[in-house]
C-alpha cells in the first residue's frame, strides 16, 4: 500500500505523540505510586513540615519542655493522633483521644513506647543526633486527602506544563525531523516504483540534510545507470542489426538464386560475421573490465619501448593514408608497473582511432613525459578535434565522432570505453582535450 507524503507525515507525527504520551502517563503513574506508597506505608517516613517545626523548637529551647504549645498552635496535629517520644522512645506528649491525661491515675508521660505496625514514625534529628520521634498513629480520611491533594496538585500542574511543552516540542520536531524524514520515505518509495527522477529538498538538521543529499546522489546515479543500460541495449541492438541484415540478405540471395554461388557474396557475409565477433569480444572485454573481473599481470614495463612497438605496427597504415606517425620519448628509460599487454592494447586503440579520423596528409604523434611519481603518455593528432560539448562523453559506450560512419569504417564505438576501463583498473587516469592548434589529445597517466 502506497501512501502520500501527507499520510507518512501524519503517521510519523502520531508515532512521536504516542511516545510522548506514554512517557507522560508513565511519569504520572510513577508519581501516583510513590505518593500512595508513602501514604499507606506503616514505617516509611513522610516528609512533613511538622518534623521541622519540632526540630526547630528543640534547637531553640534545648529540650522538649513546653512543646505542648507547638501542638496547640497546629490543630491539624490532633487529626493524626500524634505521640512525641524522646531519643529513648519515652513518651513526652501523647495526643491520642483515648490517651490517659496527666491528671489520671495512669499517666503515659515518661513510659516507654513500642512502635505499632500501622504507626508512621518520623525521626527528629539535630546535627545528625537523634533527639526524638514523632509517631502518627492514625490517618483520617481528611488527612489522607489533604496529603494526596498537597502532593498530586503539583504533579498535576507539572503534567499540564509538560503536555504544553511536549506539544511545542512535537511541533518543532515535526518541522525539523518529521517532515524531512517523511519526504525521504516517500521519495524512496517513488524510486522503488521506478520513478528515478524523484528528488527531495535538503532541509532539517545536518544529518538529515546529508541523508537527503546522499539520496539525491543515489537517485541520480540510478537514473544515469538506467539510462546508460537502456542506451546500451539500444546501441547493441542497432550494432547487431546491420551485420545480421547483411548476412541474412546475402544468404537468402544465394538460396533464392539472386546471387551466384561464388566467393563474393559469401565473403561479404563472412566479413559481417567477423564484425559481429569483434563486437561481441569488445562487449565481453568491456563488461569484464567494468566489473573488475579482468586479470592483470602487473610488472615493470618500459613505456617507451612499448609505444615504439605500437608505432612500428601502424607505420604501414599511416604511409598508406599519407599520415605522418612519430613518437617523442625521453632519453632515459621510462618504466611503469602495469600489464604490458593491456597498456599496449590501449595505446594501439588510441593510435588506430587517430589514424581513422585524421585526414590525408595529417600528423599523429606520441609523446611521453615523466615526473617523480607518474608517467604521462599522450596520443595527439592535428585533425578536427571533438566538439567541446562532446568531450565529456567520448569514453562512453558506442560514442563515435562521426555518427554517419558505418561500423566498418568507424569501428565498434567501444574502443575508448575499453581504454578507460583498462587504464583505471590499473590505478591510472585517462582524459581527453582539444589542442590549441586543432586536433585531439588523449592523455594517459600511469604511476611508476
Amino acid at each position: 500500500m502506497r501512501s502520500s507524503v501527507h499520510d507518512i507525515r501524519l503517521r510519523l507525527l502520531s508515532l512521536l505523540v504516542r511516545a510522548f504520551l506514554i512517557v507522560l502517563v508513565l511519569s504520572f503513574l510513577f508519581f501516583i505510586g510513590i505518593t500512595g506508597y508513602y501514604l499507606t506505608a506503616s514505617t516509611s517516613p513522610v516528609p512533613m513540615p511538622f518534623a521541622s517545626t519540632l526540630e526547630g523548637f528543640y534547637i531553640a529551647n534545648g529540650s522538649w519542655e513546653g512543646v505542648e504549645a507547638v501542638f496547640e498552635a497546629s490543630p491539624a496535629f490532633d487529626e493524626m493522633n500524634p505521640i512525641l517520644l524522646d531519643a529513648e522512645r519515652r513518651i513526652i506528649l501523647d495526643r491520642r483521644p483515648d490517651a490517659p491525661s496527666e491528671d489520671s491515675s495512669a499517666p503515659t508521660a515518661g513510659t516507654h513506647y513500642e512502635f505499632q505496625h500501622r504507626d508512621v514514625v518520623l525521626d527528629l534529628k539535630v546535627n545528625d543526633e537523634q533527639i526524638g520521634y514523632l509517631v502518627i498513629t492514625t490517618f483520617s480520611i481528611s488527612v489522607r486527602l489533604g496529603f494526596a491533594r498537597a502532593i498530586l496538585l503539583p504533579v498535576g500542574i507539572i503534567s499540564i506544563v509538560l503536555v504544553m511543552f511536549l506539544a511545542i516540542v512535537a511541533l518543532l520536531l515535526m518541522r525539523r525531523y518529521v517532515n524531512p524524514l517523511a519526504d525521504v520515505i516517500y521519495a524512496a518509495r517513488s524510486v522503488a516504483d521506478g520513478k528515478l527522477d524523484t528528488r527531495i529538498s535538503t532541509q532539517g538538521p545536518q544529518d538529515l540534510r546529508s541523508l537527503s543529499e546522499s539520496f539525491n546522489e543515489m537517485a541520480t546515479s540510478l537514473e544515469r545507470s538506467d539510462r546508460e543500460r537502456r542506451d546500451m541495449l539500444a546501441d547493441i541492438a542497432h550494432e547487431l542489426r546491420t551485420p545480421l541484415s547483411v548476412i541474412r540478405g546475402r544468404l537468402e540471395g544465394i538460396v533464392d538464386g539472386v546471387y551466384p554461388k561464388t566467393d563474393a557474396p559469401v565473403s561479404t557475409a563472412l566479413e559481417q560475421t567477423y564484425l559481429l565477433e569483434r563486437l561481441v569480444d569488445d562487449l565481453r572485454l568491456l563488461t569484464l573490465a567494468e566489473s573488475r573481473q579482468l586479470h592483470f599481470e602487473s610488472k615493470p614495463v618500459d613505456l617507451g619501448n612499448l609505444a615504439e612497438h605500437v608505432t612500428d605496427l601502424f607505420q604501414a597504415e599511416a604511409r598508406e593514408k599519407n599520415i605522418s606517425l612519430a613518437m617523442n620519448r625521453p632519453a632515459e628509460k621510462v618504466t611503469v608497473t602495469a600489464d604490458a599487454q593491456r597498456v599496449e592494447q590501449v595505446v594501439a586503440n588510441l593510435v588506430g582511432n587517430a589514424l581513422r579520423y585524421v585526414p590525408e596528409g595529417g600528423r599523429v604523434w606520441i609523446e611521453i613525459t615523466a615526473d617523480e611519481t607518474a608517467v604521462n603518455l599522450s596520443v595527439n593528432d592535428n585533425g578536427k578535434g571533438v566538439p567541446e560539448a562532446d568531450l565529456p562523453f567520448i569514453f562512453d559506450r558506442f560514442w563515435r565522432k562521426d555518427k554517419s560512419r558505418s561500423r566498418v569504417s568507424g569501428g565498434t564505438g567501444l574502443g575508448l570505453a575499453i581504454a578507460k576501463q583498462l587504464i583505471e583498473a590499473q590505478s591510472g587516469k585517462i582524459s581527453a582535450r582539444n589542442l590549441p592548434d586543432g586536433g585531439l589529445q588523449v592523455l594517459i597517466e600511469l604511476k611508476k
